[in-house]
């Protein structure tokens, strides 16, 4: 009897998809000491931080989108595709929203006032005590994602194609580490862009094999309607569903806005731009390349369904975890091509580079800025030196929070819980202060606090009591046409019944769980089991509320600000326009006399 523990029926990993995938390492790291050699005369740490202003807008777009589109994204949106459905293409409306928030409320103020770290701008708006609140909840962020990125395709791709697990996840920290190092945030900007063109191209090559082999677009979307996958189309305003239109628009927009608005990664690329233009621009121009991964990731994720319709690796033991059916795919699929499977797995790990590098480069950045310069004397050359120094700790760090990343769940989910659950509740701080005048230092600070624990307590519950099969609703994965003998068919038998409670809604099945198996209180099926994407609005919505009334009770009133401090109507594109179009008609009219 066949093994149902180890993958089976597909190729392993050849000499040439390793060539392939060392090739895209040491191009990685050959751009950073490029940057090291070109920038011999950079002399202060602005210079390696945020590449001189001197950036234009099409490098840091594709840097924008490299930055949060990772490996979790090549490899756990298909599977989300997969197991849930394609409504979480819905995203491409939630960026459109994103890109017009973030480029004119949050840019333009960051962009005038100059800064290097995004809490800075807390120093000025509220206290000092609010600017070190806010940058150690970056750095417990950042380094939380930075773990789940590095290790969970690390452990997927070490399942399937036999990569050794650690070997994977220390080469990754030291070649991000390396080349931020060297060439600071010029070569973590051009990496991303040779990154994301790979992401692309491995994409691109796995659907063209999908179509190829299963006879056309057609066949897979027929496959997809008839499986259920295609649907797009749910108006349930039911908070607790997993997925709908509205937890993908409302959730989604709130999260890729504290993302892209406020997050120092994406920040510093703003600020890097040569002038406020090129800094708008990126974000219009990134909306494209955001879409283009979006759509190829979710086709993806349609194509492997059309392939396993019949017959799921995950059910049938062919791979030990949801989070390997894609690697599990290219092997299926394109072993007849030596070379390409190290492609798609070199586009997994760009993904995974482009994410570390922004995040190390960033960490770098905020305690520069935010914990050294305001306390210790030092010249911009030992800052220059120290924000080296830093890249290489912050780099160490992230290998070693990696191991943590096996505490948690599915890719896409636990890395957009982490982004929610703290993003939230500093976009509603850093929204307090730019659009509420009255907002002051102790409305600031109590809001952010009671937002966070409000998003922690939801998201530490989730956790503990997951959310019953009918809030989640996941779709039906079959295996009768595996050929299993009747051994095989008793072990799967088995193995799936211990699964019940991912993937059976069947309210009977439920009952005796909730019975027999755990207590659970009436906060699991309510409050527990919202969404994980309102994890982010929710933090958003109470840090915002509590902050105004705590502002108005203490005084909030008789604030006064220093100017540019909050948003002005001249930092909004639309009246800029209709200053031109009041000019030119106002000139056609005085030509008409």
């Amino acid at each position: 009897m066949e093994n149902l523990e180890n993958p089976a029926n597909v190729a392993s990993f050849t000499a040439w998809d390793y060539v392939v995938f060392t090739l895209m390492l040491v191009i990685s790291a050959a751009i950073g000491v490029y940057y090291a050699f070109a920038q011999r005369g950079q002399r202060n740490s602005r210079d390696f931080l945020v590449g001189g202003r001197s950036m234009t807008a099409v490098p840091v777009a594709l840097s924008l989108t490299a930055s949060f589109m990772s490996a979790i994204t090549v490899l756990g949106t298909p599977v989300e595709v997969y197991c849930y459905g394609a409504s979480f293409i819905l995203t491409c409306l939630s960026f459109i929203l994103m890109v017009g928030i973030s480029s004119e409320l949050f840019l333009p103020i960051f962009y005038r006032l100059g800064i290097t770290s995004t809490y800075e701008y807390l120093e000025m708006r509220f206290n000092k005590a609010t600017r070190l609140f806010g940058t150690m909840l970056f750095i417990i962020q950042t380094l939380l994602y930075t773990g789940l990125v590095i290790y969970a395709p690390a452990l997927a791709l070490n399942q399937v194609t036999g990569i050794d697990l650690w070997g994977a996840v220390i080469s990754t920290g030291v070649v991000c580490t390396f080349y931020c190092t060297l060439g600071g945030l010029k070569a973590v900007v051009w990496t991303d862009v040779f990154q994301v063109l790979i992401m692309l191209t491995g994409f691109l090559a796995v659907i063209i094999q999908c179509v190829l082999v299963q006879g056309g677009v057609s066949v897979i979307i027929s496959d997809s309607t008839q499986g259920g996958r295609i649907n797009l189309w749910d108006f349930d305003p039911n908070p607790l569903r997993r997925h709908t239109f509205w937890t993908i628009l409302i959730g989604g927009t709130f999260i890729w806005t504290s993302a892209y608005g406020i997050n120092q990664a994406q920040v510093q690329r703003y600020v890097s731009c040569r002038s406020l233009l090129h800094a708008k621009m990126s974000l219009y121009v990134n909306l494209l390349s955001l879409w283009a991964i979006n759509l190829c990731s979710v086709f993806c994720g349609l194509c492997l369904y059309s392939v396993y319709k019949n017959c799921d690796p995950w059910m049938a033991k062919k791979v030990s975890s949801q989070d390997q059916l894609m690697p599990y795919l290219v092997l299926d699929i394109l072993r007849d091509y030596p070379g390409v499977p190290g492609l798609f797995v070199a586009a997994a790990y760009s993904g995974t580079l482009s994410t570390v590098s922004s995040s190390v480069n960033a960490l770098a950045a905020v305690t520069v800025a935010d914990l050294i310069r305001p306390y210790f004397s030092l010249s911009e050359q030992q800052l220059s030196w120290a924000s080296k120094g830093l890249s290489v700790f912050y780099g160490a760090v992230c290998i070693g929070m990696a191991g943590l990343a096996s505490l948690m769940g599915g890719l896409l989910q636990a890395a957009i819980s982490i982004v929610g659950t703290i993003g939230g509740p500093l976009l509603g701080l850093f929204t307090l202060g730019i659009l509420f005048p009255c907002a002051n230092s102790k409305g600031g600070l109590v809001g952010l606090v009671i937002g966070l624990v409000t998003s922690l307590w939801v998201c530490i519950g989730s956790q503990i009591y997951h959310p019953p099969p009918e809030s989640t609703r996941p779709l039906a994965l079959e295996t009768h046409d595996c050929n299993f003998s009747m051994a095989e068919n008793a072990l799967l038998n088995l193995t799936y019944s211990k699964q019940m409670d991912h993937i059976n809604s069947d309210q009977f099945a439920i009952t005796l769980y909730n019975i027999f198996c755990f207590y659970r209180p009436f906060l699991a099926d309510n409050w527990y089991s919202l969404s994980y994407l309102y994890f982010c609005p929710m933090g958003t919505i109470v840090a915002i509320v509590v902050g105004l009334i705590v502002s108005l009770l203490s005084g909030g009133r008789r604030l006064k600000l220093e100017p540019g401090l909050t948003v002005i109507k001249e930092d909004l594109t639309f009246y800029k326009i209709y200053k031109i179009l009041k000019q030119r008609v106002r000139v056609f009219l005085n030509v008409l006399k």
